[in-house]
């Protein structure tokens, strides 16, 4: 019984204390959005975005299809982590 009191008490400091669920904040304007570079940015990473996804993420799977390595002079990645 004892056991089941001390577990209740942990488990609502736990609930009191800790984090409250987290919540979006608007995204406030401030002058650093209205830089010329940033503008041109805003304009230029959709086409980069379309471009990559169009583009070179098909040409990469093709030359890199294990049969067509050698033609491409493509070689496998390493692992992401390992180094």
């Amino acid at each position: 019984m004892k056991r089941l009191v001390v577990a209740s008490l942990l488990a609502l400091v736990l609930g009191l204390t800790t984090a409250g669920a987290a919540r979006a904040v608007p995204d406030e304007y401030d002058d650093t959005q209205s830089h010329p570079l940033r503008i041109a940015a805003y304009l230029l990473y959709p086409i980069g975005y379309t471009a990559e996804w169009l583009l070179l993420r098909p040409f990469h799977y093709i030359i890199s299809r294990p049969h067509l390595e050698p033609v491409f002079g493509h070689g496998p990645h390493q692992e992401v982590g390992t180094y």
